[in-house]
């Protein structure tokens, strides 16, 4: 049976929310713009940056400031957080992997982020090879929790949406999995609360990269 578990990244994977906050404040500070606190930073998790430094600054993305800052951050993140990416793995995620892949199921990933910035994360990460397709969020036209994202991964690889699971630490994640017509693994380790996650209403709800490899072994 072909079947496939795609992941999405920042929170599910990676712990990269801290980073993420970190480079946020970095480049308002490098813009000179009013500081930003940290919670704000993180409710916009799981959005593509435009959309991101949009609602945290309060303009539309096509303001100027917008495109600065996009630019500005993608740089400023390769220099905070890729030389700390390999601590930033959470717990068990390379031994889950690697029993997923063993069980027979294809990796993917399905993310918020740019493409070039999700690929030098994995890399950086040591997880890069664990996948066979990654799809960012400048590689689709509408980003989740639209479904397009998953909908891609799942025409590359060849899986119809029934024998496909999504995991992501979103709201965003598990709506988008509803839209492409797949099972959903909400994670409680990463930015969304318990409670939001449950609004969404996944299929499983895990607090462990263990807990999601168990919950996988359930899907039809």
């Amino acid at each position: 049976m072909n079947r496939c578990v795609i992941f999405d990244l920042d929170g599910t994977l990676v712990d990269s929310p801290r980073g993420i906050v970190t480079t946020f404040a970095a480049v308002f500070a490098q813009l000179d713009l009013p500081t930003v606190d940290s919670g704000s930073i993180r409710g916009t998790i799981g959005l593509p940056l435009p959309a991101a430094f949009a609602k945290v600054l309060g303009v539309s993305e096509d303001e100027p400031v917008v495109a600065t800052c996009v630019s500005l951050y993608q740089s400023t993140f390769r220099k905070i957080v890729l030389p700390m990416a390999p601590q930033l793995v959470f717990p068990g995620v390379f031994d889950g992997l690697d029993s997923l892949r063993q069980d027979g199921f294809q990796l993917a990933v399905a993310t918020s982020k740019f493409i070039a910035n999700a690929e030098a994360l994995l890399v950086a990460a040591g997880l890069r090879e664990e996948f066979a397709v990654v799809v960012g969020a400048d590689q689709v036209a509408r980003p989740k929790p639209d479904p397009e994202s998953g909908v891609v991964v799942l025409q590359r690889l060849g899986v119809p949406a029934s024998n496909a699971v999504m995991v992501g630490d979103t709201t965003h994640d598990v709506l988008m999995a509803h839209a492409a017509g797949m099972s959903s693994i909400g994670v409680t380790y990463g930015v969304h609360s318990v409670e939001q996650l449950l609004s969404a209403n996944p299929t499983w709800l895990v607090d462990s990269f263990a807990g999601v490899v168990a919950a996988v072994g359930e899907c039809p």
